[in-house]
């Protein structure tokens, strides 16, 4: 973590043997989610009670890249049982948050460049020759900022390719040049 871990305990004293297992909890978060900046516990008892006799709440704040992550967890038995449930309950929402991360951050396909090699502008689409050799078709609702009545034979355009019913169609096309 890039930040200490911040310990907060309110309406009781906080003892070493808690504070020495939140931390070791805390520690053990990073093995889920390395890129973890910062935590906070909060360690709360009910007001006029002392170690026996809950509610005990136990709530976690974890900072990750771009967001804040929060775990609450009560328990009317003792601290040690809140504070179990809470870091298991901040495991799992710490590895939801990793795998919604790797879908974010997925690989994708740089944009091919092709030429414009037939236009049917009446019936609204048209075929892009790639560099290879291969036809792709586009339709004009796949070219972008209204441009498809811009567009004649030898136009240079940058495309993103899918498959199709019928095979390879560009889903997105944008002009790049003329033609020569």
């Amino acid at each position: 973590m890039q930040r200490p871990l911040q310990i907060t305990a309110r309406n009781f004293q906080l003892t070493p043997a808690i504070e020495g297992e939140v931390r070791r909890r805390a520690k053990a978060l990073e093995r889920f989610y390395d890129r973890m900046t910062g935590s906070h516990v909060v360690l709360e008892a009910a007001v006029g009670h002392h170690r026996k006799g809950g509610p005990f709440k136990v709530r976690i704040d974890m900072r990750v890249p771009g967001r804040e992550l929060t775990v609450t967890r009560q328990s009317d038995e003792d601290f040690p049982l809140a504070t179990r449930d809470a870091f298991d309950a901040a495991v799992r929402l710490l590895e939801d948050y990793a795998r919604e991360q790797r879908l974010a951050v997925k690989a994708h396909e740089p944009s091919s460049h092709a030429r414009v090699s037939r236009l049917l502008s009446k019936e609204g689409y048209g075929f892009l020759e790639t560099a290879d050799g291969r036809e792709v078709y586009f339709h004009c609702n796949s070219v972008l900022n209204n441009g498809f009545k811009r567009l004649r034979v030898g136009t240079v355009v940058r495309f993103d390719e899918e498959m199709g019913e019928k095979g390879p169609q560009a889903s997105t096309v944008a002009i790049v040049g003329k033609g020569g």
